[in-house]
């Protein structure tokens, strides 16, 4: 996948949004059907307690703390959202290298990378029998069994440590970046 197709991807479905038609064909074949849950037991409701939020929406809330680190060091969104139609390429060249500085200084500090497959772009590559398909993705038709051999177009990226700061009680993690105001101008 073409990485600017990744990252529109990505924040498409961030905040919900549908897919690029370009990327639906990248995705891979959906899971086997779960079993029915099981029924539900009533249990004791204990007051004292404050309910947990629940795996998907601390998800939700890590990427948006996230997006606005993004935002606040190198401007992320700010630029995304701006026309760049009718900027010559100077300006935009300038602005794109210090979008680019910041969101690398954020995502070093923040998460650790690695290449899902090591190799250099470009080189002849086997992908082995048994290969997992969320870490890889063949392009093209495949036949036979594996091994395939091909050509590795991009390494992929897996993430071996997240550190986010920890997100406070009640802070609207749906302001990414708050409006400022500047008084007495």
């Amino acid at each position: 996948m073409h990485p600017w197709l990744a990252f529109v991807s990505f924040w498409k479905l961030l905040f919900g949004g549908s897919l690029p038609a370009g990327a639906a064909k990248f995705l891979p074949a959906p899971p086997p059907a779960l079993p029915p849950p099981a029924p539900a037991v009533e249990k004791p409701v204990v007051t004292a307690e404050k309910p947990k939020a629940s795996a998907a929406q601390h998800h939700r809330e890590g990427a948006l703390a996230f997006l606005a680190l993004l935002q606040r060091e190198a401007q992320l969104v700010d630029f995304v959202r701006e026309s760049i139609d009718g900027v010559d390429d100077a300006q935009l060249g300038a602005a794109t290298r210090a979008v680019h500085r910041n969101a690398a200084k954020v995502i070093a500090q923040h998460v650790t990378l690695e290449p899902v497959m090591p190799g250099e772009e470009d080189a002849k590559v086997a992908v082995p029998k048994g290969f997992d398909p969320a870490e890889i993705r063949l392009i093209g038709e495949a036949k036979g069994e594996p091994p395939y051999r091909g050509t590795l177009l991009h390494r992929g990226w897996r993430a071996t440590e997240v550190k986010l700061p920890t997100l406070a009680d009640g802070v609207d993690r749906t302001v990414i970046a708050p409006a400022e105001v500047e008084l007495g101008a």
